[in-house]
């Protein structure tokens, strides 16, 4: 690296669509180096660049446990993302960082963990999870709980399948009323009333949630509701950032930047900070 904003070069190794509006990209470094010495954290970001496009910000959605590759998932929503769609496998893309805190996964261990998830707000939970899992014995119950406006809204259907069949994982998947079709097997209902009717043990747990902001609001006083203690509450404030490394003021919220202080935020410090739900 030559500078703060000079990307790593990545190659493009696999492209998996998601959903009709969602795709995944598979990327190794091409500098055998870098591959080498890079690493990261469960929730920390970074900056994908398409050249001559511009950059955006995503969660790496892989797991820090599994090496020399990570993944990024996006939805088609302005012109960076328009023309992430355009790359082909083998092709080159950059990216910056891994830039922000992380999921206080040291905490976590011997403890119930609670994941919570809706619409493509699964990316940054889905590295969380992986990486809890690939570390399954230094956790006790691990429970997911995850939802979509539709069964065609759902992302990562391989990794729910993976999670349905395991024996030490309680899956439990919805979609909204009305977004069921007639061969549907999981639950029906808003995530946050899917929480509630899940019920999981608040005593000595942890809960990650991500997802839209609508989701995240009503979800947290549920958790709250079965005795999950605030400080135990954590969620990501991802999408306001854009620089990185605080110098545009763009994701300023009260006395924090959400790149640099953030994106991982507890309940408990969220309810310190101007009301962003």
């Amino acid at each position: 690296m030559t500078g703060l904003y000079t990307p790593y070069l990545m190659r493009v190794d696999e492209i998996i669509d998601e959903t009709v509006d969602t795709r995944t990209l598979k990327l190794s470094f091409k500098d055998p180096k870098v591959a080498q010495s890079f690493s990261f954290v469960a929730g920390q970001f970074a900056e994908y660049s398409v050249f001559g496009s511009g950059e955006c910000t995503f969660c790496i959605a892989s797991s820090p446990t599994r090496k020399g590759y990570i993944e990024c998932s996006f939805k088609k929503v302005g012109k960076v993302t328009s023309q992430m769609r355009e790359l082909n496998v083998g092709d080159t893309m950059g990216i910056r960082g891994p830039y922000g805190n992380s999921f206080p996964l040291d905490k976590m261990k011997g403890k119930d963990v609670v994941f919570i998830a809706g619409g493509i707000g699964l990316a940054p939970v889905r590295c969380v999870i992986w990486n809890v899992l690939d570390l399954r014995k230094d956790f006790r119950d691990v429970t997911i709980i995850y939802g979509a406006r539709s069964e065609a809204d759902l992302v990562y259907r391989r990794e729910l399948e993976d999670w349905k069949n395991r024996a030490d994982v309680k899956l439990h998947v919805t979609v909204d009323p009305g977004g069921q079709g007639p061969a549907w097997q999981g639950e029906v209902g808003f995530v946050p009333s899917i929480v509630e009717k899940a019920s999981p043990a608040a005593s000595d747990a942890f809960a990650v949630v991500c997802g839209p902001p609508i989701m995240i609001k009503f979800t947290l006083p549920v958790l709250e509701k079965l005795g999950f203690a605030k400080d135990r509450i954590y969620t990501t404030l991802e999408n306001r950032m854009k620089c990185g490394i605080g110098k545009c003021g763009r994701c300023n919220i009260g006395p924090v930047y959400v790149c640099k202080d953030g994106p991982v935020f507890s309940a408990a410090q969220l309810e310190k900070l101007p009301n962003e739900f």
